[in-house]
């Protein structure tokens, strides 16, 4: 049973019958169904069903020539809103089936981010027109949370808030210039790294790790499009899965420096979230290529 039902309202499946029951329900009252030809002899199809606001269950697999489906996977879904990059996103296919992952270089990130993708099959579209490589696409991530706390923001005056924003934007433009290959913005990124890890290790021995750190993003366990947030609060608010009834916080969040959203049952949510506090979680992160 698929681990990340629970983000989106499905939390009291507890067997294997109920999920083969839910994956029948979905097949017979698809809200979408998009085929790609993709052999001789089957087309790759996927079923979708709605369960509330930009939530969904996505089931994957072969239809052959007589029409009979036979199921590879599935997942749960949760359609982010905006636009989260513009950076330039490659897509690699899972090794036993036509599943994606998606691989983003956005440079106000230290990190590769890698996340599942939930339109593999216009991916898969365009590949077979022959249009990928394609430029000119934006990314929109998402995340599941299964359970999540609420922290209150960091105290800052308005002196420091204009100065972090100026200091973030001479990073992103040393950073720019580090891309290209300028060896003295990346001497000044090096000497910046070793100047906050001796204050930070400083601030340690007397603060808590929350007090010094406003936002993060780190890869989490091991796989590979999991991650552990800290992001700031930008909007919230609560949607019901139309089966179960089950209440879903949807929150924006600004999570070093971009914006996504995510989605954690509200039983789950240690906290009141509110506009300018913060969202602690693990999330399994998802993204959407704006084609």
């Amino acid at each position: 049973m698929h681990q990340y039902l629970k983000a989106i309202g499905f939390g009291n499946l507890t067997s294997k019958k109920q999920e083969k029951e839910l994956l029948q329900e979905i097949k017979d009252t698809f809200t979408h169904q998009t085929i790609v030809s993709y052999s001789q002899d089957a087309d790759f199809c996927e079923y979708q069903k709605t369960y509330g606001v930009g939530m969904a269950v996505v089931e994957c697999g072969e239809l052959d020539e007589q029409e009979n489906f036979e199921s590879e996977y599935y997942f749960p879904m949760f359609r982010g809103s905006g636009v989260t990059s513009y950076a330039d996103v490659s897509v690699e296919r899972k090794i036993d089936h036509e599943e994606y992952m998606g691989i983003c270089e956005d440079i106000r990130v230290d990190i590769s981010l890698i996340f599942h993708l939930q339109n593999g099959v216009d991916y898969m579209r365009e590949m077979k027109a022959g249009l990928i490589p394609k430029k000119g696409t934006s990314l929109t991530l998402s995340g599941l949370a299964i359970s999540g706390k609420v922290l209150f923001p960091v105290r800052k005056d308005a002196d420091q808030v204009k100065k972090k924003k100026e200091e973030n934007l001479n990073r992103l433009s040393l950073l720019n210039a580090a891309h290209k290959g300028d060896q003295t913005a990346i001497e000044t990124l090096t000497l910046e790294d070793i100047d906050t890890y001796s204050k930070v290790s400083r601030r340690l021995a007397t603060e808590d790790v929350f007090t010094i750190v406003d936002t993060y993003l780190m890869p989490y366990g091991v796989e590979c499009d999991q991650y552990s947030i800290l992001g700031e609060i930008q909007k919230y608010t609560v949607a019901d899965n139309h089966a179960t009834k089950e209440p879903i916080y949807q929150m924006t969040l600004l999570v070093n420096e971009l914006k996504f959203d995510v989605c954690v049952p509200v039983k789950d949510v240690l906290g009141e979230p509110e506009v300018g506090r913060r969202f602690k979680a693990n999330i399994w992160l998802q993204g959407y290529i704006n084609f």
